[in-house]
């Protein structure tokens, strides 16, 4: 048998099973801790997230916010994160983000007393990565609020919770 214009020995063929195996196991193990999340909470004034299934708390994240500050979101444009409990309605793989779960907002009460007000509410409200092509940002983005009104994580954590939360999760939000 060859391998690459080199013999394969049974020694590299031992070596690479093991390696195999090794993988395997580590995947399983990375799968094996991934629960179903069932609640979502973020705390704005305490930049945290934390996802919870059946009433435990399972993981929390810090967080990075829209730029407009803390209060809640009223308009389209204002950078601010809404307020209030909705779900999660959806998720792109294409966004201009790594991955992003869309948040229900906003609710037929908002979007009602918005149209009172005559404004726009805005929508397209995510949990997100960063941009895509910005994963070297990974530690220094907690530093400041720097998105149009959405809830950042770092990339690893919005693979984790892209495998996590399944649509229809409720997420409240709160200052």
């Amino acid at each position: 048998m060859r391998w690459r214009g080199g013999a394969v020995t049974s020694f590299s063929l031992v070596g690479i099973g093991i390696v195999a195996g090794l993988l395997s196991l580590n995947k399983s193990e990375a799968q094996a801790t991934i629960v179903s999340i069932d609640r979502i909470y973020v705390d704005k004034s305490e930049h945290r997230m934390t996802v919870y299934r059946n009433g435990k708390a399972v993981r929390t994240f810090v967080v990075s916010l829209g730029r407009g500050g803390l209060a809640a979101k009223q308009k389209q444009g204002d950078n601010r994160v809404p307020e209030g409990t909705y779900p999660i309605s959806g998720r792109n793989p294409n966004s201009a983000f790594h991955l992003a779960l869309r948040i229900g907002y906003p609710t037929p009460e908002q979007a009602e007393l918005a149209r009172r007000r005559d404004v726009d509410p805005g929508g397209d409200i995510m949990i997100h990565g960063l941009p895509n092509g910005a994963g070297w940002l990974n530690g220094s983005r907690r530093q400041l609020d720097w998105t149009r009104g959405c809830i950042a994580v770092t990339n690893a954590e919005m693979d984790w919770l892209w495998r996590a939360v399944p649509d229809g999760t409720p997420i409240e939000i709160v200052q």
